[in-house]
């Protein structure tokens, strides 16, 4: 897959600090990994150190610190207060939902952990059992997770709000001894009852859960099933604390779903001791984060982000971080973010380039940021999807700090490409998220394998070993592990996406490998044509993907959000961008509809649906994701696409015709 075009891009950040060399740094991790890690590894607290530092088991899977014994609920929490940090805020607990601010110092995180665990201990929950956590943004989140970890149970946190049958799959697969939820969550102003849907999720699960613990918040009560469940405030209080239960540093930590192109979920696995290292060093070299510093990931527990940038890294590091339920427009206003770092004076910021998006939608020239004090920002990261050159360019000029973009997945539980702070800050290039993380070794292959060049496009894939924290396998499906991830090409792990590294070492992620299309015969990027298009400055956000077409094979269609008090017409804004594209890419690209759209389909955490939306237009049955954040917005885009009488629907109006 050669890439047809390569665009330069401009740089960013004009003061580059380098604390000390990459290059040297990043080629001893790859070069002699077991002797890099093996420092890291010394950082964290042990109770007994690992024998081993890399592995294999008789699968031939990798694993990190066999024979190391710890706890990591002991190293976020109980470490702390015995290094008499005890008294050291741990948890800002601030829900712009319900105007409410909580903070929980590392002592007082101790004592409600303790107490959740020991209420899970007496409901007869051990090491190695599994509980599933389905759960809104509330502290009670992060103290349960915690004390599953506490007890050396596998913990497996379901979004909030997900549909019963999606539970249920989820129930069925980690076989949970008990489940925590509660009575609802919040979305905007809205109340989102959490127990109907839990207990449908239990009727239809194969597999039955003895004990439910229901945490009740005060703005709706649940309903109660006899024999079943237990209010949580009130079992928590009459229960015993518990104390940290050594565990090998292989033992699993987490399972976390995510989707599977197969319709079954997949149980990303995440160990104990690799996770925990892993962390630790980039809170350090990746986000040059201190100790004393408070750290801000707006994301969700139910998501990866929030189990390692929300609960467990800032933690084990010893800083503070900010739990944040809400979202960042409506809740009040799109100047939510800027308060909360106001407030709370956050010094690296990380969310999703999506919130930022929405909060440029609603307030382009950033009016609202100018009533808050920012300044003890030092820099934001973004991650979770491609940010595109408009967005970094608005957030480096409105905010005048860096904006790291950073590529990462489920399955590593961390960065894999990003520009390491705490080590050497490169120039930003738009579009890319600079180079590969201390571990990675990343490299472009081609369809048979081969390396490619400098500014090929190819398949992006990890040579193994993968660093610490980085699944081990999938839970109980080590053959689904094989297939999914290790097949394609012996000896790496595949990522499942597209992109290329240009010739200083920078590495473009173009998306997910379908989403490069074959336009007669010519292999093109619409993440590239998604940049494109997002340059335009009526666009504030906006997708593009790849729908049959007879005489091509595919062609490139556009679906764009406009700005609030954007002044253009339907056809105005599809010439306009139809040009852009000839103009960058070509008339190869045959790029010739740009819909305009009410809204994208996203998932909770922010990703666009492409290949939802490319269902839609071509007619293709498809399942309606379980992520989805808004399943009305797939109504209005196949509304649309029929009015313009494009794809499908343009068959459909030759046959009536």
């Amino acid at each position: 897959m050669v890439r047809p075009s390569v665009k330069t891009h401009n740089m960013y950040n004009k003061t580059i600090i380098k604390v000390m060399n990459y290059d040297s740094f990043y080629r001893r991790s790859i070069d002699h990994p077991e002797e890099f890690w093996a420092e890291q590894a010394d950082k964290i607290a042990w109770y007994e150190k690992p024998k081993t530092i890399l592995s294999q088991d008789r699968n031939g899977f990798y694993h990190w610190f066999e024979g190391g014994l710890m706890n990591a609920c002991y190293l976020a929490v109980d470490y702390h207060v015995e290094q008499g940090r005890g008294d050291k805020t741990a948890i800002i607990y601030d829900s712009a939902a319900t105007n409410k601010v909580v903070r929980y110092t590392y002592a007082q995180v101790q004592t409600e952990v303790a107490k959740i665990a020991g209420a899970l201990k007496s409901l007869g929950v051990k090491k190695g059992d599994t509980v599933v956590l389905y759960m809104p943004m509330i502290p009670e989140a992060a103290f349960s997770m915690l004390a599953c970890a506490r007890l050396g149970a596998v913990h497996s946190v379901v979004f909030g709000g997900f549909a019963p049958h999606e539970l249920a799959i989820r129930i069925d697969d980690a076989k949970p001894n008990v489940i925590v939820s509660a009575s609802c969550g919040i979305e905007f102003d809205k109340i989102i009852p959490y127990k109907p849907l839990l207990d449908e999720a239990i009727h239809l699960a194969e597999h039955k859960v003895s004990n439910c613990l229901i945490y009740q918040r005060p703005m709706l009560k649940a309903s109660m099933v006899d024999e079943r469940d237990i209010d949580f405030v009130s079992y928590v209080n009459i229960s015993e604390s518990a104390n940290c239960v050594p565990v090998n540093a292989t033992d699993p930590l987490y399972v976390l779903y995510t989707s599977g192109t197969t319709g079954k979920p997949k149980g990303i696995v995440r160990d104990n001791g690799g996770h925990a290292v892993a962390l630790n060093f980039s809170m350090k070299y990746l986000y040059d984060v201190k100790p004393d510093e408070v750290f801000w990931a707006a994301s969700d527990v139910g998501w990866v982000v929030g189990h390692s940038y929300i609960v467990y890294a800032p933690l084990i590091y010893g800083c503070t971080t900010v739990f944040f339920e809400g979202k960042p427009v409506r809740n009040p206003d799109a100047g939510t973010f800027w308060r909360v770092i106001e407030d709370h004076k956050v010094n690296v910021f990380f969310t999703a380039p999506t919130a930022f998006r929405a909060i440029k939608k609603e307030d382009a020239e950033a009016r609202l940021k100018a009533n808050y004090d920012t300044s003890s920002l030092k820099s934001i990261f973004v991650a979770g999807e491609r940010c595109d050159p408009p967005t970094l360019e608005w957030l480096q000029e409105i905010t005048q700090v860096p904006i790291i973009d950073h590529w990462w997945q489920t399955e590593s539980g961390w960065g894999i490409v990003a520009n390491m702070m705490g080590v050497e800050q490169f120039p930003v290039k738009a579009g890319s998220a600079t180079k590969p993380v201390c571990g990675f070794d990343v490299q472009i292959l081609g369809e048979n394998g081969q390396q490619l060049g400098a500014n090929e496009e190819g398949y992006v894939c990890i040579k193994l070993p993968l660093p610490p924290s980085c699944l081990p396998t999938l839970w109980n499906d080590n053959e689904r592990f094989r297939s999914s991830y290790l097949n394609k090409f012996d000896g790496y792990y595949l990522t499942g996406d597209g992109g290329f590294i240009d010739e200083d070492g920078y590495v473009f992620i173009m998306g997910r490998v379908d989403d490069v299309i074959n336009v007669a015969g010519h292999r093109l990027s619409t993440g590239e044509m998604e940049e494109i298009v997002g340059s335009h400055k009526a666009v504030a956000e906006c997708a593009v993907v790849g729908i049959a077409d007879e005489l091509r094979g595919q062609r490139p269609i556009g679906l764009v959000v406009l700005k609030d008090g954007a002044n253009f017409t339907q056809d105005e804004m599809e010439h306009e961008l139809v040009q852009l594209i000839r103009e960058q890419i070509g008339a190869v690209a045959f790029f010739r509809n740009a819909v305009v759209v009410k809204r994208l389909p996203k998932t909770r955490s922010g990703k666009i649906l492409r290949k939802t939306i490319r269902q839609i237009i071509d007619g293709e049955q498809f399942t309606v994701p379980s992520t989805i954040d808004d399943v009305s917005i797939l109504t209005e885009i196949e509304e649309c696409v029929r009015h313009r009488k494009i794809g499908v629907f343009q068959v459909d109006t030759k046959q009536a015709n």
